[in-house]
């Protein structure tokens, strides 16, 4: 646990480094949510209620989505985890000598950036939203331990998929197309470019099941107390995440055991 705890302070005095990217970043968020705010608000001036959703839901949900989106590094169309580069260059071979587990040295790491990106990038751009629109907040200290909760999870389901991209190096060699994919798909499926309340029916029910939800829709109904979670309520959109988190973290540790054994490391 020391070892881990001193790779979580390792992520965040890395990313608190670079001050000028986290403004920009911010700022970008901040600016994109604004737009994407201003077209729903636009969609619903023409129908006031969508599938349970009105304006403050959705504005809302677009700025949850935008607080969230460095968090968990939703979208990426590149390589957003070293681990991915160091699988492909072969210097992964050195990380495996560590006398911690590949998985939980990558994980301390990556939840050390999760925390400092979410505090002095995702609170700014949601306090943006909060200044600037009808951004709904939690209703009691129940659903601000639930909301901060499903945004941990969310954060850990993030790093797990991410991780398992990266692994995938060891099979294809250059993972960099399936991150590709990853990151086209996953902002749509994840509800962050779109609620998925304005999806037909049939098809938000799904895509609300899948793990990309769990990373803007789901913790974004939590906020909004919508009973379309699964479950009907914020208990059930918890256990979903947290068994999705439980489901990619078993797999990933299964598939680093593969993964290690293809390792080929010249002269031993």
């Amino acid at each position: 646990m020391r070892v881990h705890a001193a790779v979580y302070a390792r992520g965040l005095r890395r990313h608190s480094t670079y001050r000028a990217a986290l403004v920009a970043g911010a700022l970008t968020n901040a600016v994109f949510g604004a737009i994407n705010a201003m077209v729903l608000l636009a969609v619903f001036a023409a129908r006031p209620e969508i599938n349970g959703y009105d304006a403050s839901d959705a504005v809302t949900q677009v700025f949850v989505g935008q607080a969230l989106i460095a968090v968990t590094m939703i979208v990426n169309t590149a390589p957003s985890l070293d681990l991915a580069e160091r699988v492909r260059g072969g210097e992964v071979a050195t990380d495996l000598l560590r006398p911690v587990s590949l998985l939980g040295w990558w994980m301390a790491e990556d939840l050390g950036r999760a925390t400092f990106t979410f505090l002095f990038r995702g609170v700014p751009t949601f306090c943006v939203g909060l200044l600037l629109f009808d951004v709904v907040l939690p209703g009691s200290p129940v659903q601000v331990v639930a909301v901060l909760l499903s945004a941990v999870l969310a954060t850990v389901i993030g790093f797990a998929l991410r991780y398992l991209c990266s692994l995938s190096g060891f099979w294809l060699l250059d993972s960099r197309g399936l991150w590709t994919a990853s990151g086209l798909v996953a902002p749509v499926a994840a509800g962050m470019l779109l609620p998925l309340a304005l999806f037909p029916p049939a098809l938000a029910d799904v895509l609300r099941y899948l793990p990309w939800a769990s990373m803007v829709q789901i913790p974004a109904e939590i906020l909004l107390g919508k009973d379309s979670l699964p479950g009907g309520g914020a208990f059930g959109g918890l256990a979903l995440q947290a068994g999705w988190a439980v489901a990619l973290l078993v797999f990933a540790a299964w598939l680093t055991g593969r993964a290690t054994r293809r390792v080929v490391i010249q002269g031993g």
